[in-house]
């Protein structure tokens, strides 16, 4: 499974505004330049771009640079706890998950790792972290954009920060032995256009650690998205959908996947805000299933799509 989370390919963004840009240091983004970037209001899109251009270029982009360059950073120094040493355990609260949100905001990734080997020595477990801890604070960076609590570089400096430690939990924590490990594949994957990629990262973390083969599109255009289906075998497709967009958008893109794809019994489950508003749309648009969550999703997906092992048994 991929485990770099699509943090390669901001990378290589970053590297592209490197070279065209002239970039500031962390210390010239001060209040003034703050003012001078500042995002023009939701209900003035046509001057977004431009502005949203100058955010990145003179405050995210030094902010990045300034988190992984400081002397002695290194997320691989920290030792998170082995889920084998728990003892005791207490549930992720959601003043937990309000104060990292916070601390997501305003400190560094060392500072978040800290409170999540906090978590895992309290008895959390990885996929409770992933669930409990790290989804909601996702969720609260985004109610903190809308209503206008913190700005757009606070959030996305959060954002990347809080998909680091997806990935270094990942990278330290690896899944449990599992019979069956492998012999299942998914593809998970936003929505062709959309850019909310966390959930979709998270919940593939998820399948795989539950023994399955996740491979992971982030930010796709549909041609590349189908494009998957006619080259391998997947058991099941998972979409995150965050953005309204129309019941036959859906509809015309579940009959593609199962069109194209080289498995006729590919299975099919949407997620995200929109099909959480609105689960009707699962059956209106072609789709096999959806979940609450992340262990509901790998539970109904373990039912929809069962090991081989098991069928054999069923048939006895």
């Amino acid at each position: 499974m991929p485990t770099d989370f699509g943090i390669s390919e901001l990378r290589s963004k970053l590297d592209d505004w490197r070279s065209t840009w002239k970039i500031m240091t962390p210390e010239g983004a001060d209040a003034e330049e703050r003012s001078r970037t500042k995002l023009p209001a939701k209900d003035k899109p046509d001057n977004a771009g431009y502005d949203l251009s100058l955010l990145i270029q003179n405050l995210v982009i030094p902010r990045l640079i300034a988190d992984r360059q400081e002397p002695g950073y290194r997320l691989e120094e920290q030792n998170l706890s082995p889920e084998e040493t728990l003892i005791s355990s207490r549930m992720i609260t959601a003043d937990d998950v309000e104060e990292f949100s916070l601390l997501s905001t305003t400190s560094d990734a060392r500072e978040l790792l800290d409170f999540v080997d906090k978590c895992l020595a309290n008895g959390s477990s990885v996929d409770s972290i992933y669930v409990d801890l790290l989804a909601p604070t996702a969720r609260r960076l985004g109610e903190y954009w809308e209503s206008d609590e913190r700005d757009f570089v606070d959030v996305t400096m959060g954002l990347w920060r809080i998909q680091e430690i997806l990935r270094e939990l990942t990278l330290r924590i690896p899944p449990p032995a599992i019979a069956g490990f492998g012999q299942r594949s998914a593809l998970f994957s936003t929505m062709p256009g959309e850019q909310h990629s966390f959930g979709t990262l998270m919940i593939a973390e998820c399948f795989y650690r539950a023994g399955w083969d996740a491979d992971i599109l982030i930010e796709p255009s549909q041609s590349e998205l189908i494009g998957k289906f006619a080259n391998r075998h997947y058991d099941l497709v998972g979409l995150t959908v965050s953005l309204d967009c129309p019941k036959a958008t859906l509809s015309g893109l579940v009959s593609a996947i199962r069109s194209v794809s080289n498995n006729p019994e590919t299975r099919i489950m949407m997620g995200g805000r929109v099909i959480n508003d609105a689960p009707n749309l699962i059956e209106e648009c072609g789709a096999d299933a959806t979940a609450s969550d992340a262990p509901a999703a790998v539970k109904l997906a373990d039912a929809l799509v069962p090991l081989k092992a098991d069928m054999f048994e069923s048939l006895l």
